[in-house]
């Protein structure tokens, strides 16, 4: 047997070296391969009722604005060369409209679910009513300042509890996750979801503890009991297009 031959015989009794998965490894779901990848999406960019004559009804549900309905066809272009198993959403419509935008690209139904809906601010005043006609200015402008120094929406009179809040989006977001094990996500929702969900994976109890942009990107790994962040606000795809894209 000539010396090549040797080495090819040797090579193929070789066995194949073990692949060490590091603690770090695990703790981080670097090469988990069975992992499920959760894309958060904020809604493109609404448009905005005038102050004026808006009611409580006006400002819960608005639908997306021109540059909005660019911004939702800017993500799913963006997210149309990957692998997306399913597309949820909240039923507002700046958020379905997002969803449906990403969901064209794949072929898939856009599957809503009324808890991933934003924080209901004023739920406790009828729809039709105006906010001022219901609460002074006055509270109104200490709500708003007490909002710029702590963060949560439990500064305003009328409006759901920030730890109900969380509870019902946490507990929507893990029930996706449960029913799409190693599969990759996509939840069209709102930036006061992604705060609450992220800030529950990452123990933080600040309700808004940062700003997503309209029709931003944000990734979480998945895999048994482990949640890992992996981005947040990933904007590149808005910029590549037009600066103007990138609103908040």
């Amino acid at each position: 047997m000539d010396r090549d031959a040797v080495e090819r015989h040797n090579k193929r009794r070789m066995p194949e070296p073990v692949r060490v998965i590091s603690p770090i490894d695990r703790a981080f779901l670097t090469h988990e391969v069975d992992r499920t990848e959760l894309i958060l999406v904020r809604h493109g960019q609404q448009d905005f009722p005038d102050p004026a004559i808006a009611t409580v009804g006006d400002w819960v549900d608005p639908p997306l604005s021109e540059l909005g309905r660019r911004q939702a066809a800017a993500v799913g272009q963006f997210l149309a060369d990957v692998r997306i198993d399913a597309v949820y959403s909240s039923n507002l419509l700046r958020a379905n409209d997002t969803g449906r935008a990403i969901a064209a690209q794949h072929g898939l139904d856009v599957t809503v679910d009324e808890d991933l809906r934003e924080i209901h601010t004023f739920r406790d005043l009828p729809a039709d009513a105006k906010v001022t006609d219901m609460i002074s200015e006055r509270t109104l402008h200490g709500a708003r300042e007490r909002f710029v120094r702590h963060r949560t929406w439990d500064v305003y009179p009328y409006t759901e509890r920030q730890d109900e809040f969380r509870h019902r989006t946490a507990n929507a977001i893990e029930g996706i996750l449960a029913a799409h094990p190693g599969q990759r996500i996509v939840v069209a929702c709102h930036g006061g979801v992604i705060n609450a969900y992220v800030g529950e994976v990452l123990g933080i109890d600040t309700a808004m503890f940062f700003r997503p942009a309209h029709a931003s990107a944000h990734r979480i790994h998945a895999s048994g009991h482990l949640r890992v962040v992996q981005s947040l606000n990933e904007t590149h795809y808005l910029r590549s297009e037009s600066e103007s894209l990138v609103t908040y």
